[in-house]
């Protein structure tokens, strides 16, 4: 697994939950991003996350709901 391949994964997942918007996604969802492996799709997040970009929630059946934060949404 290659930086340049977690930073493509990372452009999905902001892609993918920009489209969302507040809504978000749940991490099955995010796992339907085409062509990343469920690896590449995590260190997508971490890389997301320590950015600052994300935000996590509790949904419904304690199913973890991930989102851009709102700065990012509203670029």
């Amino acid at each position: 697994m290659s930086s340049e391949k977690i930073g493509q994964a990372a452009g999905a997942i902001w892609t993918k939950l920009h489209d969302k918007g507040t809504t978000g996604l749940g991490l099955t969802d995010l796992k339907k991003v085409a062509g990343f492996t469920q690896d590449e799709l995590l260190a997508g997040i971490g890389w997301l996350a320590r950015e600052g970009k994300l935000s996590f929630r509790e949904g419904s059946q304690r199913k973890l709901i991930v989102t851009l934060v709102e700065e990012e949404i509203f670029t």
